[in-house]
This record gives C-alpha cells, sequence and structure tokens, in this order.
C-alpha cells in the first residue's frame, strides 16, 4: 500500500542552496523507523527529514523503499556533511542482510528523490537553512 507524503507528521520547509524543500518530519523512534517505507512517489522537491536527538553515527536502510533516494547527513549546526546519492531498491523480498544501508554521521537526515540532491545544490559544506529549528 502506498503512503502519501501528506500522511506524515506536519511538513515544513528547510532551504537547499538552489530550491526550497518541503518535508514531513521523521522525530520520534517509531515515524524514524517506518520513514519513507512503501511510499510509491514523492513530488519534486520533497521529502523526509529525520531528526535525532544528538549528532552521533546513524545507519539508514531500504527495506520496502519503492523508489531510489538521496540521503544527506546533515550536522547540528545545518551543514551537510555527505550524500549517499542513488541509493537503489531492492525487491521486498530481499532477505535484511543483503538491504542496501549507508551510515554517516548526523543529527539530520533528508531524503529525497534519487538525484535531486546534486540538482538542489546539496553537496558537503553547504547550509541547509531552517533545519536546525526542526528539533
Amino acid at each position: 500500500m502506498a503512503v502519501r507524503l501528506a500522511a506524515f507528521k506536519p511538513t515544513a520547509t528547510v532551504a537547499a542552496p538552489k530550491a526550497t524543500l518541503r518535508v514531513a518530519v521523521a522525530d520520534t523512534d517509531r515515524s524514524r523507523e517506518r520513514g519513507l517505507m512503501d511510499v510509491a512517489a514523492l513530488p519534486a522537491h520533497a521529502g523526509m527529514v529525520f531528526v535525532f536527538d544528538a549528532d552521533g553515527p546513524v545507519q539508514f536502510w531500504m527495506k520496502n523503499t519503492l523508489i531510489p533516494l538521496d540521503m544527506v547527513f546533515v550536522g547540528a549546526r545545518g551543514t551537510v556533511r555527505s550524500v549517499a546519492s542513488w541509493v537503489p531498491t531492492v525487491p521486498t523480498t530481499t532477505p535484511d542482510d543483503r538491504i542496501p544501508r549507508r551510515d554517516g554521521v548526523a543529527k539530520y537526515v533528508i531524503e529525497l528523490n534519487a538525484g535531486e540532491a546534486a540538482e538542489d545544490g546539496i553537496v558537503p559544506g553547504v547550509k541547509i537553512g531552517g533545519i536546525t529549528r526542526l528539533n
């Protein structure tokens, strides 16, 4: 079953260098665990921002994720540390130990449609405006 972006926690906006991003906010264990599972499509310049209690090591995986994504790892002061581009999807029958994972160090992680981070000017070292107010 596909879940629409509007089904997530209230949306917010953050500013990338070349676009305003509309994001759903995942700031609880349950919402972070669910993430974008079963989402069949995202509009352009939209996605989800995961907010963690502390800035530190995080790991993401693509279980039941139906669309390829970019994952943007952002530090506590809003600076992009790294971008995992074009993280692939896998069949839902893939065993858990074979599902792609991406590691980073972050307080915030933004998931966008694959290829969108580059289009929106998101590269290591740039600031994401307004993200620190999502604490």
